[in-house]
């Protein structure tokens, strides 16, 4: 339903929000964690900053932040940073005796992006980081510090 860019700004930003609020994360010590491609990630990272939802500090101790509480942050508008998720609004095969009527498949597909949109409107990254589970979400853990972090990879 989403891309794997999409994928991959959540991922980011779901490990940056787990850092202390004061540490900048690295781009390697992201890519590390999330298992997001080390090539990729900086550009996704740049979308993020340039939608307003991660910082970037240089030098000693420089890396990434979120610019907003993660309590503030939806998972859409991580989403919409990236790769927006694309409504119906007309006819997608250009039948002119549609137009802007959608068939009933179309209209149902609609419906169900619509409802996606609104789940991940009403979702937080915080909601995300507090949900009770044995893992968190999208991260691996790249240090010892007790967490058990791992990423799943579909139906078991």
């Amino acid at each position: 339903m989403i891309s794997p860019t999409a994928e991959y700004a959540l991922r980011a930003v779901v490990a940056i929000a787990q850092a202390d609020n004061d540490d900048a994360v690295t781009t390697q010590r992201v890519a590390r964690m999330t298992k997001v491609p080390p090539g990729y990630l900086p550009k996704v990272l740049q979308m993020l900053g340039r939608a307003g939802l991660v910082e970037s500090r240089r030098g000693l101790g420089g890396g990434f932040r979120l610019a907003k509480p993660a309590a503030q942050m939806s998972v859409l508008e991580v989403v919409n940073a990236v790769d927006p998720i694309k409504r119906i609004e007309s006819c997608p095969l250009d039948l002119v005796t549609h137009g802007l009527n959608l068939c009933p498949l179309h209209k149902r597909l609609d419906e169900a992006y619509a409802h996606v949109e609104q789940s991940f409107a009403q979702t937080t990254i915080a909601e995300i980081l507090g949900a009770p589970g044995r893992s968190t979400p999208f991260c691996e853990a790249d240090e010892p510090s007790g967490l058990s972090l791992k990423i799943r990879k579909g139906p078991q």
